[in-house]
């Protein structure tokens, strides 16, 4: 008996490894990296291929093998490949302003170019292999994902995602009406007008203070008799000179004028002398 339960053994032996080494063969690990705001920055070394994907997008679950595939040859092409879900990371979503799907970026060492070119495993491999992206123009350092200006797109989606979320709360978990939820999101926005507006005042008159709160240069009073002094001495100056110019002038004029009637007097009185005699 025993011999023969050694190959029925044997048999269910081999088909439970089997079914085993199925499921294990079909959930290897994918050589797609996964790129989210945390990690995003890696994107800054090296050369990378990125597709940006929604898992409710058809053209990206068409794209999805054909990625993989291309995904095996990266280590040969010495190219990293990865993907971001764009209803998970929107902040990476706003930073490179993904308006469609699915979006294809080829990243070399800061470097951002968008691929437009068909989407097989053949073409992403004579992409890199060619070097075909350097016929693309790189996007402008103004816009690329680690500029500032990108940054606060980054923010502002991020911002737009929190919203949504605390409206689906209020209207969810909450029960409130969706007036109801308006009506928060309308005030909590007057508010934070309000106090930003508080703000920026506050700096501008710390940094910027108005002309009046200036105190203004006023000449003090010990001085005034310093700079008057001066000025006094020469008017009284001037017009001593103008005095003694006049005096002379009407000195001269009474000498003149007295002189001739001396003169008369002396004449007339040798003539007067007999007559009072």
């Amino acid at each position: 008996m025993a011999p023969s339960r050694s190959p029925v053994l044997a048999v269910v032996t081999v088909l439970v490894l089997w079914l085993c080494g199925a499921p294990c063969t079909s959930a290897r690990r994918s050589d797609v990296r996964v790129i989210t705001d945390e990690n995003w920055r890696e994107l800054l070394e090296g050369e990378w291929m990125i597709e940006f994907y929604a898992p409710w997008c058809p053209a990206c679950q068409n794209l999805q093998p054909e990625w993989e595939s291309f995904a095996e040859w990266g280590e040969d092409l010495e190219v990293n490949v990865g993907k971001v879900d764009v209803t998970e990371q929107t902040g990476l979503s706003g930073r490179f302003i993904i308006t469609a799907l699915p979006t294809i970026y080829h990243c070399k060492d800061g470097e951002f170019r968008r691929y437009q070119g068909p989407r097989t495993k053949k073409d992403f491999i004579n992409f890199i292999s060619d070097k075909e992206w350097k016929s693309i123009e790189p996007v402008s350092s103004w816009f690329g994902p680690g500029s500032v200006l990108m940054s606060s797109m980054s923010a502002l989606f991020q911002l737009s995602m929190y919203i949504r979320t605390c409206h689906n709360y209020f209207i969810d978990d909450l029960g409130l009406p969706v007036w109801g939820s308006y009506t928060v999101f309308a005030v909590a926005t007057l508010l934070s007008g309000l106090l930003l507006g508080l703000c920026m005042i506050f700096l501008a008159d710390c940094l910027c203070p108005s002309k009046r709160r200036r105190p203004q240069p006023y000449p003090s009073k010990k001085s005034l008799p310093g700079f008057s002094q001066p000025l006094k001495n020469t008017e009284e100056h001037e017009a001593d000179e103008n005095i003694s110019e006049e005096e002379a002038k009407n000195g001269k004029a009474e000498k003149d004028f007295v002189q001739p009637n001396a003169l008369r007097q002396r004449v007339v009185d040798p003539s007067q002398a007999p007559d009072q005699s």
